[in-house]
């Protein structure tokens, strides 16, 4: 039995990483369970899995938001010490830094713990460091999602392995069946998908569009991770350039691959360091250029200038003449799409599957590790 445990539920990168892995550890047969934080909708309500929800809300202050979550622990803690039918040899699946009540009540009880770890910056300085704590103590395995992730984040004493993240296999065949040409929606496509945070790019997106208003032949597209609601808040704070689509949190990303001609993730690499970028190798499989950050997984998944590029967010005009180059030259962003698409392709799901389970196979800390 595998117990998954996870906090906030939405359409970001590591609930969907965890519906990959609950995917390839189990079956609609299993008597694997799913424990999730009480706030949030999104793709972990559609694994085929028993789910348990426990308390947890979120809040505008930090400070609330800090103690609601340490609450939340508790009382993941008490849940799981409840459940009476899990079994002594049950792998505890702590998905992201923050469930450390389960792996608390793994380690306490005697079951293998493993984390599957997504991130690097968390803030505060002193939360990321309990949390290191956590995982240090009560680990018996760490999965990271890249090379770089593992170097940033290193936790001693633990042994560690580096899982790619897959791109889910529906989409993937739909990427695959997609074929890729400049200009198919009429216009040349600027896509972006991220959440709703300043780290990620957004001031940065806004005012790379401003910057090419002139270009009427270059339409920008701002799929957040955030309800109607939220996205209306947010356009009712800041000033929209005419020339972006803004759209809420969707279920059915394909349909904007389909007609972007170029990807951004614009995550300021001063804040945040993407681990991997999931949306990054989701687009290649659609065989879409993308533009990255050149520090973190993206650095690793992407060859600048072969299947796309490399740029500092903060480097306004090499990405204006970066999409300008791309807007004006079809040619190049068919060799672009071609290698994007070969890239793609690495990211194996039954490679995933297979190392997962593997590493889930190998004996807790205690018994040789």
């Amino acid at each position: 039995m595998i117990v998954f445990c996870h906090l906030l539920n939405d359409r970001s990168g590591s609930p969907q990483v965890l519906h990959a892995a609950i995917a390839a550890l189990g079956s609609k047969d299993s008597d694997n369970r799913l424990y999730i934080g009480s706030q949030g909708r999104g793709v972990l309500e559609e694994c085929d899995i028993q789910t348990e929800r426990y308390w947890y809300r979120r809040s505008r202050f930090r400070l609330v938001t800090l103690f609601t979550f340490i609450f939340s622990q508790i009382l993941l803690y008490i849940k799981l010490s409840r459940a009476r039918d899990i079994p002594a040899d049950a792998v505890i699946y702590v998905n992201t830094l923050l469930p450390f009540g389960a792996a608390l009540w793994g380690r306490s009880t005697g079951r293998k713990v493993v984390y599957h770890l997504h991130e690097v910056s968390v803030s505060p300085r002193l939360l990321r460091r309990f949390l290191c704590g956590m995982v240090g103590r009560n680990a018996d395995l760490i999965l990271y999602v890249s090379k770089d992730h593992r170097a940033r984040l290193p936790i001693a004493g633990v042994r560690a392995l580096t899982l790619s993240n897959p791109i889910a296999p529906a989409l993937h065949k739909i990427g695959a069946e997609t074929p890729y040409s400049p200009r198919r929606a009429g216009v040349f496509t600027v896509l972006m998908l991220a959440s709703l945070r300043d780290f990620k790019g957004l001031p940065e997106f806004l005012r790379l569009a401003e910057s090419l208003l002139a270009r009427d032949d270059i339409r920008f597209t701002l799929v957040l991770n955030a309800t109607q609601s939220e996205v209306g808040a947010y356009t009712a704070a800041v000033k929209v350039p005419e020339n972006i689509a803004l759209h809420p949190r969707t279920a059915q990303p394909a349909g904007f691959y389909a007609m972007a001609d170029v990807l951004l993730n614009l995550s300021r690499v001063d804040m945040w360091v993407e681990t991997f970028g999931l949306t990054l190798a989701e687009a290649m499989g659609f065989g879409v250029p993308v533009i990255a950050p050149p520090l973190g997984g993206p650095a690793e998944m992407v060859e600048n200038g072969i299947d796309g590029y490399l740029i500092d967010s903060r480097d306004h005009a090499a990405l204006c003449a970066a999409l300008m180059k791309l807007a004006d030259n079809p040619a190049l962003c068919m060799a672009l799409s071609a290698a994007a698409r070969r890239k793609a392709d690495a990211v194996s799901w039954p490679e995933f599957a297979t190392g997962l389970r593997a590493a889930l196979a190998e004996p807790k800390k205690s018994e040789g590790i």
